[in-house]
């Protein structure tokens, strides 16, 4: 084949063949008569790995380091794939994480990755952002919670964390402590726990709070963030929560 096959047929530059001629790094195996290029079946073998290390991002240097071997062509195709693989999974990580900052966003949660681990940890809200507004993104609730967190600065989201913290913390402290989930202490805290949520997200009356508190023990995600609390924290808190409810009618 001369040149310019080769050079449509590697979906290269003419140019480009030439230059790699030049540096010695494919160089035809023939000439015609009149000194044009002509390639031979094992050229084109070695343009393929050349091209092959180069989208792989090796300069040309280490290229020809790579080809001037002894290693035949299976090991260079061995040698690829697992550089290829190694690709392909950083690849899939970068992508894994842009779908979570695209997910962040949508959410309204403007903050950095670093951010977000300080303030949620290894807990990733973007997670179950397609489930949450599937379920409610219909709703004023819904609403109102995305125009309140898309302001949500780091800060603010500290702050809310801080909150949440202190609630969680006396609701074990009161559970450790043998009081009843249905005592004035237990539902104050249940009261301090919606009017949290009232303040930072959305206007959670005591029938949605109520609900809130049903989903604590029927979703094993939500009991299992409660249960790395303390054990048994996530039925105590829902049940202190139905008590405030009926506490005001609800």
């Amino acid at each position: 084949m001369n040149v310019g096959e080769v050079a449509a047929l590697a979906g290269v530059t003419v140019r480009t063949l030439h230059h790699y001629d030049r540096i010695g790094l494919l160089s035809p195996s023939g000439r015609t008569a009149a000194g044009y290029r002509q390639y031979a079946p094992a050229d084109l073998d070695r343009l393929h790995r050349v091209l092959l290390y180069r989208e792989l991002g090796f300069p040309l240097e280490e290229v020809a380091t790579l080809l001037s071997g002894d290693a035949d062509p299976a090991e260079h195709l061995r040698r690829q794939h697992r550089l290829l693989q190694d690709r392909l999974e950083r690849t899939t990580a970068m992508v894994a994480a842009v779908e979570k900052e695209m997910e962040a966003r949508s959410m309204g949660i403007s903050l950095t990755p670093e951010e977000r681990f300080e303030v949620f940890g290894d807990w990733l809200p973007e997670e179950y952002a397609a489930e949450a507004e599937e379920k409610w993104g219909e709703t004023e609730a819904w609403e109102q919670s995305q125009q309140r967190t898309r302001a949500m600065t780091k800060e603010d989201w500290l702050r809310v964390k801080a909150e949440t913290d202190d609630v969680e913390g006396r609701f074990a402290g009161a559970l450790r402590s043998g009081v009843p989930a249905d005592s004035e202490q237990a539902m104050d805290l249940a009261e301090e726990h919606r009017q949290q949520i009232s303040r930072n997200f959305y206007d959670c009356g005591y029938e949605m709070h109520a609900g809130l508190g049903r989903m604590y023990v029927e979703d094993e995600r939500f009991t299992a963030y409660y249960e790395r609390i303390a054990p048994g924290l996530a039925q105590f808190v829902s049940a202190a929560i139905q008590a405030n409810a009926a506490r005001h009618g609800a």
